[in-house]
């Protein structure tokens, strides 16, 4: 069994940007700053200590009259240093807060990349959102594009009144990515499969129909397995790291933001429930290959 542990864990491969797109320093003033930002962008950068143990960079994007926030995790081969232009674009059509976070090991985040530490990465993300910013569950939008998937879900699974969840090129599990699997195998990874079964909220699939890397079969499986299910957004043609160049992209998420604004406004709240705590003994996106 070790064995095929280790077989599974080289082929499904961790690749943050090398060398990083970006530095951290800080001004006089004691704030943290990001190489390439520029002050008027109105954004906090944060440096935030995980379960792990690691410092896991995050920024904030703030909109001056956003009504939801949105928790970005991004693709596989990005660092927050490439994705400043997405978040740009996003926040002003969305009219939406966008809080996005490098992984362990990627960018200026201290530790190392590995599926756990993507759930504590999140975790504390999720936390700095509550504690600094007083941002409720029911304000929140989980945004996961294809590795990001997998923290993205974790946190759904475990958080009861999200206000809904995007999967963007999102992968069914790491296994399933490279074999034609029907059923789940214990050493698999982000297993994304299982998870969206505890999603209780709205949940809107993007995926492209010609995506090289993560078919359009494991969106569609994940829009059929979703309790709550928002129209999916099937771009024709679209591959695994082109999505955001479509204008029905941008336009289905508008579509997306303003039925959640409307649903808070209509729907009563679902009561919380204990939120158990994992204990373990444009823009790049995600690649998988052999090391």
């Amino acid at each position: 069994m070790g064995n095929v542990t280790s077989s599974v864990a080289a082929k499904f491969a961790f690749f943050p940007p090398d060398p990083p797109t970006y530095e951290v320093y800080t001004e006089e003033d004691g704030r943290l700053v990001l190489t390439g930002l520029t002050l008027d962008k109105k954004v906090e950068v944060h440096l935030l200590e995980t379960k792990a143990g690691n410092k896991i960079v995050a920024t904030f994007w703030k909109h001056p009259f956003a009504r939801f926030t949105l928790l970005y995790s991004h693709g596989n081969a990005a660092d927050l240093g490439q994705m400043h232009e997405l978040f740009i674009e996003l926040r002003a059509h969305l009219r939406v807060n966008i809080m996005s976070y490098d992984y362990s090991g990627y960018g200026a985040s201290s530790g190392k990349p590995s599926e756990f530490n993507t759930y504590y990465d999140i975790e504390a993300v999720y936390n700095c959102l509550e504690k600094e910013y007083g941002i409720k569950q029911e304000d929140l939008i989980v945004y996961g594009q294809s590795v990001g998937s997998g923290p993205t879900l974790h946190l759904a699974s475990r958080l009861k009144r999200l206000r809904g969840v995007v999967l963007h090129s999102a992968i069914l599990s790491g296994i399933r990515v490279l074999y034609p699997v029907k059923m789940t195998f214990w050493f698999d990874i982000f297993k994304n499969i299982d998870k969206i079964r505890h999603v209780s909220c709205p949940v809107l699939v993007i995926h492209g129909t010609n995506d090289e890397t993560v078919d359009f079969s494991h969106g569609k499986r994940l829009w059929e397995l979703a309790k709550e299910k928002y129209d999916p957004l099937w771009v024709k043609g679209g591959g695994h790291c082109n999505l955001e160049t479509y204008p029905e992209y941008i336009k289905h998420l508008r579509k997306f933001i303003t039925a959640m604004e409307k649903m808070s406004m209509t729907k009563p709240t679902k009561e919380l429930t204990s939120i158990p705590s994992i204990e373990v003994k444009h823009n790049k996106c995600l690649r998988f290959g052999i090391k």
